[in-house]
C-alpha cells in the first residue's frame, strides 16, 4: 500500500539531490506514516489507521479524532476514513436525539 496518510492525504514529494558539483538527481521525500490506533470518544473505541505523525499532532490540537474528522474535507480522506466519519456523525445524531428525548 502507498505511504499516504488516510486522514490528510499527505503523500510523497519529489525533489533533487544536489551534489557539491551541483549535479542534480531526482529523489523522493516520504512522509512519516505510521500504522497507529487513534481513540474515538463518540464510538468509545480505538480505530486503526495509517496516519502521518504530523497529522497526529493536528488531531491532538483540534481536540481528538471526532472533531478532526468533522472539520476534514471529504476529498482528503481515504475510503475507510470517510466511512468512519459517517459512523461518527450518525452516532452523534443518535446521542443528540436521546438527549432531546430525555428533556
Amino acid at each position: 500500500m502507498a505511504r499516504r496518510c488516510e486522514l490528510t492525504g499527505k503523500r510523497y514529494m519529489a525533489g533533487n539531490n544536489v551534489s557539491h558539483a551541483h549535479n542534480k538527481s531526482r529523489r523522493r521525500f516520504n512522509p512519516n506514516v505510521q500504522d497507529t490506533a487513534v481513540y474515538s470518544d463518540v464510538l468509545g473505541r480505538s480505530v486503526r489507521l495509517k496516519v502521518a505523525v504530523s497529522t497526529l499532532r493536528s488531531i491532538e490540537r483540534r481536540g481528538g479524532l471526532d472533531t478532526f474528522l468533522a472539520d476534514a474535507p471529504e476529498v482528503d480522506l481515504s475510503l475507510p476514513a470517510r466511512r468512519l466519519k459517517k459512523l461518527i456523525g450518525d452516532k452523534r445524531a443518535v446521542q443528540a436525539a436521546e438527549r432531546a428525548a430525555a428533556e
